[in-house]
């Protein structure tokens, strides 16, 4: 269990200050991890990762009909901790309404993944895709769960990928999906992101080729830096949280310090490497049209974008979006300018906006929850 915790923390680490983060803690008072083993699960590459399993907790009660049920998908080094501020009575994902579904993506340490693959240890794991985390999922809810359709499929930042991808590999599942911070199309900026923070650990030389025995310090640091420090937020931010320059220092060696014991390097390697082929028009079918794959999303979907988002730029998935029939495009909090933080949960301001919206939008899906009966 208290590795359990460790890593909660570690994905939250990512987005926002530690002094934040013991909230998101898994406690004793929350539902317990499962696990469903699917056998070995066949990738689109023709690889399998062996004796698979995916991890998910789940909130609130699945009705007689299963017809509540909604399915969260997590950000990239996330977990099913990852939107719980928006999980519980009166918040977007109601648990007095909804059946929430909240799952661990391949490579994020909970599922089968580099760091506890018996298997296929570290290295030796199979490169995997988005897609291949979608249909592990997809089992999942039919396989051991027998839900048939969901009221909605809903996920921040790589979680928002899978989400928009869900619509597209499987349009009849779901009445909606809810992206947030999202992508369609990795972009050549966040894929150099990912590839500045994959080469700050592989060319620490204590990474080993993926076979250290303790976290490959110095790359863990950079990647921090990169990714968290700098992609995940906004030059107003640190602005607005130093008065003057020299004094985030302290505060990066803080951040970095506090990852040390909680992160897996190869996990992440992994996650990033799905991360940059991320492109719903390479679902078999669309022959690479991205434009074409997205024109065939069913669901009523609502993408909500971060304001100077350096991780996932905003002009993508408010440029692409706009292929979805039944779309609506906002943008977390006007005003502010938390970037990809925006998603973190960590500013009243944006778990407001996303609270709000994202159950307005629900509500206005459901009949206020009539259809659910």
């Amino acid at each position: 269990m208290i590795r359990i915790a460790h890593l909660a923390v570690a994905a939250l680490l990512l987005a926002g200050p530690a002094s934040l983060l013991p909230a998101f803690a898994h406690t004793p008072q929350q539902p317990p991890h499962q696990l469903y083993n699917e056998g070995d699960l066949k990738l689109e590459s023709g690889e399998a990762i062996k004796d698979f399993s995916i991890s998910y907790v789940t909130h609130g009660t699945l009705n007689a009909k299963k017809s509540n049920a909604i399915l969260m998908v997590t950000a990239i080094s996330g977990n099913h901790h990852r939107l719980d501020f928006m999980i519980g009575p009166g918040k977007a994902l109601d648990t007095d309404k909804y059946f929430i579904v909240c799952t661990d993506a391949i490579g994020n340490g909970f599922t089968t993944s580099p760091s506890n693959s018996k298997a296929q240890p570290r290295m030796q794991f199979p490169k995997f895709v988005l897609r291949d985390m979608v249909e592990s999922q997809w089992r999942l809810m039919k396989e051991k769960l027998g839900i048939d359709r969901v009221v909605a499929v809903i996920g921040p930042s790589m979680g928002g990928m899978q989400a928009l991808q869900w619509g597209v590999s499987h349009p009849d599942y779901m009445d909606a999906l809810v992206a947030i911070v999202p992508l369609s199309k990795t972009p050549a900026w966040s894929v150099a992101v990912m590839e500045a923070s994959r080469k700050a650990i592989m060319n620490d030389p204590a990474w080993q080729d993926g076979n250290y025995v303790s976290p490959p310090e110095k790359g863990v640091r950079l990647f921090r830096d990169i990714v968290a420090l700098l992609a995940a937020r906004t030059p107003d931010m640190y602005a607005g949280q130093f008065k003057s320059g020299p004094d985030v220092l302290p505060w990066m060696e803080q951040q970095e310090t506090a990852l040390l014991p909680l992160f897996d390097a190869n996990d992440w390697i992994y996650q990033s490497w799905a991360y940059d082929r991320h492109d719903v028009g390479t679902t078999p079918g669309f022959g690479g049209d991205t434009a074409k794959a997205l024109a065939a999303i069913k669901a009523k979907t609502l993408i909500m974008t971060g304001t100077k988002d350096l991780l996932n730029p905003d002009f993508e998935p408010k440029e692409m979006g706009k292929n979805i029939a039944d779309v609506t495009i906002k943008t977390i909090s006007p005003g502010s300018v938390t970037g990809h933080a925006s998603a973190g949960g960590f500013f009243p301001t944006d778990v407001e906006f996303l609270n709000r919206e994202a159950g307005a939008f629900l509500d206005g899906v459901t009949d206020g929850g009539k259809k659910l009966n």
